[in-house]
């Protein structure tokens, strides 16, 4: 895609979400690359591509439950990355966007609490976060940044004051139902839309990558920023394929232009 076909590409994204009464933005890992949170799927940086464990066995809820030191000896790398991480330009810009009353909910798959650090409001987190985790044994709810912090200098499974029970973090692992207000509060809000913007998100897994097919369904425009093709590209009124970073800042500032 050359610089004039994103151009012309961005210009008619603008288009679209300035006649939307109703935008809904979708987000998936493609969004923190540039906040140096690697995606899963890509070549050069997919986190799926560079481990050299099962990751469908080490984050499973079973292999959880099993073996919680493989777990968090895996996910350690990504912990302390996401503490870290601050919001890139993408993400500033959606809380601009919902700032300005034109953006009305951010559904994400990410757990890397990047659009609440950025000021988006309404979040609607599908695969769980990390600034909580829960003692899987007694349930009681901690506070997940301090866990982490303590994990990441001392290595060891964080463990329950209560009763000694294992925490797991608010994430949902393979094996786990995804949260029920959360999904359904997706779908409400994808049903209502008039607009969704799918940025950086590989649309791969489910049932997450049905909502641009609901959104779409309800006569809702579709708007997929990502590097790499999607299989929901056909149903998509425009397809930018570029950084977010890049190009949802243009489309801010087109915005505000008008």
């Amino acid at each position: 895609m050359t610089d004039d076909d994103i151009t012309q590409k961005i210009d008619y994204a603008t288009q679209l979400i300035q006649n939307a009464k109703n935008l809904v933005a979708f987000t998936g890992a493609g969004i923190s690359t540039d906040s140096g949170i690697p995606d899963f799927r890509s070549n050069d940086s997919g986190l799926w591509k560079q481990v050299t464990v099962d990751p469908l066995e080490v984050a499973s809820l079973y292999g959880f439950r099993r073996n919680p030191q493989a777990f968090y000896d895996w996910v350690k790398p990504l912990a302390h990355t996401i503490i870290h991480a601050k919001p890139n330009s993408a993400h500033i810009a959606l809380a601009e966007l919902e700032k300005q009353g034109i953006l009305k909910s951010v559904i994400t798959q990410n757990i890397d609490m990047l659009h609440t650090r950025a000021g988006n409001s309404t979040i609607y987190e599908l695969h769980g976060h990390m600034r909580q985790t829960t003692c899987i044994r007694c349930y009681v709810v901690f506070d997940g940044v301090p866990i982490l912090e303590q994990f990441l200098r001392d290595g060891l499974v964080p463990r329950c004051e209560h009763c000694g029970g294992v925490l797991k973090p608010n994430v949902i692992l393979f094996g786990e139902q995804l949260p029920v207000r959360e999904l359904r509060d997706s779908q409400d809000a994808t049903k209502k839309c008039d607009a969704m913007l799918v940025i950086g998100s590989s649309l791969e897994v489910a049932p997450a990558n049905q909502l641009p097919v609901i959104a779409k369904r309800n006569n809702a425009k579709l708007i997929i920023i990502n590097l790499e093709e999607t299989h929901l590209d056909h149903l998509a009124d425009v397809v930018i394929h570029a950084r977010a970073a890049q190009v949802l800042p243009q489309i801010l500032a087109q915005l505000q232009d008008v």
